[in-house]
C-alpha cells in the first residue's frame, strides 16, 4: 500500500490535522492497523484515504478510535485487581487521608478502568468521597464512557457482587453502569505524548498502552507519570508490558505491573 514517502507525508499530515504524532507509535503495527482500515474503504495510498478523511468527519472519528485500539473489558486480569485492592489500596490507604486519595486513569477508553476503580473504592467509601480522574486522547471513547453503556462480553471478567450492585440491564446485550459511579468520574481529553500531566497522584492506573509506543515515547511517558507520582505513589500498568529501565524514572517493583515511586 503506497510507498516509504506516502506514508511519511501521511504522517506529517495527519500530525497538522490531529495532533498525533505517528512517529512515536511502532511503525510496523501502525501501518498494520491503518493499511487495513484504508484498505477497507478502497484506498490505494495513505495520503488518498487522509484526503477522504479530511471531507468526511466520521470516517476521521472512526480512525482515531481505530487507532487509539478501544477495549472496554471490566476486571481485566482479575488477580491484578485483587493485589490493587487488597495490597495497593491498603497501603495507600495507611497513609492518606481517604478524601484526599487521588488516582488517575491515564488512558481510560470508553470508561472500564475508572469505573472499575469506583467500584472498588465504594467497598470502602461512600460515593460522594470518591474522585477518579479519567483521561484519553479519543473524545469519541470518553463520550462513550459518559454514557457508561456496555455489552454483556465487556462484563465477563466483573464479579457478580459488582454486576448486581452497580449494573442496570437495558436488553439482551447490553448493561448501563449506575449514574452515582458514573458522577465519582471525571473525564478529560489528554495526549499523553505533549499534554501536561496532573500531579500529586497517589495511583495512576495506565494499561496495555505503552505496548504501542517507541522507546523514545514510552521513556518520556514514563517520565511523566514519575512526575506526576507523590513519593511512594503507585503506577499500575498492563500485563503485556515491563519497565527495563524503572531505576531511570525513580521508581521500583513491587509486584508485577505495579511500580512504586521511591522517595528520590
Amino acid at each position: 500500500m503506497g510507498n516509504f514517502n506516502d506514508y511519511e507525508i501521511f504522517k506529517t499530515r495527519f500530525y497538522n490535522i490531529s495532533d498525533i504524532d505517528l512517529n512515536l507509535y511502532k511503525e510496523k503495527q501502525m501501518k498494520r492497523r491503518i493499511t487495513s482500515l484504508a484498505e477497507k474503504h478502497g484506498h490505494t495510498t495513505y495520503c488518498s484515504f487522509l484526503e477522504e478523511m479530511k471531507r468526511d468527519s466520521e470516517l476521521y472519528k472512526l480512525f482515531i478510535n481505530y487507532l487509539t485500539i478501544n477495549v472496554s473489558e471490566f476486571f481485566r486480569n482479575p488477580s491484578q485487581w485483587k493485589y490493587f485492592e487488597k495490597t495497593v489500596l491498603t497501603d495507600v490507604f495507611k497513609n492518606k487521608n481517604l478524601q484526599d486519595l487521588k488516582i488517575w486513569s491515564s488512558a481510560c477508553s470508553t470508561g472500564d478502568e475508572p469505573y472499575t476503580i469506583v467500584m472498588i473504592l465504594n467497598k470502602y467509601l461512600p460515593f460522594e468521597r470518591i474522585n477518579i480522574l479519567a483521561s484519553d486522547i479519543d473524545l469519541e471513547a470518553i463520550e462513550k464512557a459518559k454514557e457508561g453503556i456496555y455489552s454483556t462480553r465487556s462484563l465477563k471478567e466483573l464479579p457478580a457482587e459488582y454486576k448486581d450492585k452497580h449494573f442496570t440491564k437495558i436488553n439482551d446485550d447490553s448493561y448501563q453502569i449506575s449514574e452515582k459511579v458514573r458522577k465519582c468520574v471525571t473525564f478529560k481529553q489528554l495526549n499523553l505524548l505533549k499534554d501536561p500531566y496532573p500531579r500529586g497522584m497517589d495511583i495512576i492506573v495506565c494499561r496495555n498502552v505503552l505496548i504501542y509506543f517507541t522507546e523514545e515515547a514510552k521513556n518520556y511517558i514514563m517520565k511523566g507519570f514519575s512526575e506526576s507520582l507523590r513519593p511512594n505513589g503507585v503506577l499500575f500498568i498492563g500485563s503485556t508490558e515491563q519497565i527495563m529501565n524503572y531505576q531511570s524514572f525513580n521508581m521500583k517493583p513491587i509486584e508485577t505491573f505495579f511500580y512504586q515511586k521511591t522517595e528520590g
